[in-house]
């Protein structure tokens, strides 16, 4: 019996240029958002402990989804938008790569463990915490080019 799953093969294709943006929301009351911006989490710093996270998500990411491929990773930025009063926090992650496949995979994992690592480092305070719209903001490079969430 033939396996039912299979990784793509991306010998033929060309090694380009490629980068890929990815988002997260983690909505929170204003009260631990206000806590995260004051440095008051009992468990220390917020967003240095996501970002790190994210750096690891990103260069882990073939290790964690079965059929994604190892890429050589060239560059990486994890970015956050804390809106205080909203109960918000915006998690950007963009990662770049010269490869044969796109690093779609590598941004939206960097956004989900950044956006599970803010959960964890705030859980004590808010069990309630939510971590909603895990998406592809936009791409470049390879075959199909440029594409950008409208």
């Amino acid at each position: 019996m033939a396996s039912r799953i299979r990784m793509v093969d991306i010998s033929e294709k060309p090694i380009t240029v490629r980068t890929a943006t990815a988002s997260a929301i983690v909505k929170m009351s204003s009260q631990t958002a206000q806590m995260i911006a004051e440095g008051k989490v009992p468990k220390g710093d917020v967003f240095a402990s996501a970002q790190i996270a994210a750096f690891f998500a990103i260069k882990r990411t073939p290790d964690l989804l079965p059929l994604c491929h190892p890429i050589p990773i060239s560059d990486a930025e994890v970015k956050f938008d804390l809106q205080t009063k909203q109960g918000l926090i915006r998690i950007e992650v963009t990662v770049k790569c010269a490869a044969q496949t796109g690093a779609e995979m590598e941004a939206l994992t960097g956004a989900a463990i950044a956006a599970l690592t803010v959960y964890d480092m705030c859980k004590g305070i808010e069990p309630s915490i939510t971590i909603e719209q895990i998406q592809l903001e936009n791409k470049s490079g390879g075959k199909s080019g440029e594409w950008k969430r409208s």
